[in-house]
């Protein structure tokens, strides 16, 4: 008997600094009713008990002198993992695809992708939209006009493309852009002039 007591002494001591090392917390926790009185290898009575995250499971009915400890349950304080130089990783995670149907929409239906702060290291949601957006404007020419206004245009001229009654104008040559601007810049150099005429169909194509 002794010998399992100590067991369940040493396997729930280890449960109790996993608790300690990864809530990054000291502050004294109160005795709650579930708390598993051991008695250690002196005679000293001692309590476990889980907390922020693990999950403390007591028998009530076969083996009601067990009492399980699992991963899963509510965080009560901030946790941190320092992965420093090691691997850290989940394994079975099941795969899935992403379309018009399933990506969030904000209505709390969907899916959401799960990324990392680098300032605070915390796990964040993102929506799936959110990941990558994109969209388009177009504008009916009378031949005055020398910007586009497409809202939510990134300020990237990399990310943006323009065209003129189909053909592909270049950026920073034909083009400009600024945060959801693009001004058109007409040439006057031979093989490349072309001016802004009545008709012109323009195309704004962005994605960020």
């Amino acid at each position: 008997m002794k010998k399992s007591i100590l067991k369940l002494g040493v396997f729930a001591l280890f449960m109790l600094a996993f608790n300690v090392v990864s809530a990054q917390s000291t502050a004294d926790v109160a005795k709650t009713a579930e708390a598993v009185r051991v008695i250690d290898n002196k005679g000293t009575i001692k309590y476990f008990q889980s907390n922020n995250g693990i999950t403390q499971i007591v028998n009530t009915t076969n083996d009601v002198t067990t009492t399980t400890w699992q991963l899963g349950g509510t965080l009560t304080d901030n946790t941190y993992i320092d992965a420093s130089g090691a691997e850290f990783g989940i394994t079975g995670i099941e795969e899935t695809t992403l379309d018009a149907a399933t990506i969030v929409d904000g209505t709390g239906t969907g899916y959401t992708l799960l990324v990392t702060n680098e300032e605070t290291g915390e796990i964040q949601k993102l929506l799936a939209t959110d990941l990558i957006s994109s969209g388009q404007e177009t504008l009916d020419a009378a031949g005055t006009e020398t910007t586009i206004t497409a809202t939510g245009m990134p300020a990237n001229a990399s990310q943006v493309w323009v065209y003129r009654n189909g053909a592909k104008l270049v950026a920073g040559l034909d083009y400009t852009v600024t945060a959801e601007l693009v001004t058109l810049v007409p040439q006057t150099t031979a093989n490349r002039d072309w001016t802004i005429m009545a008709g012109d169909f323009f195309e704004v194509h962005w994605i960020k």
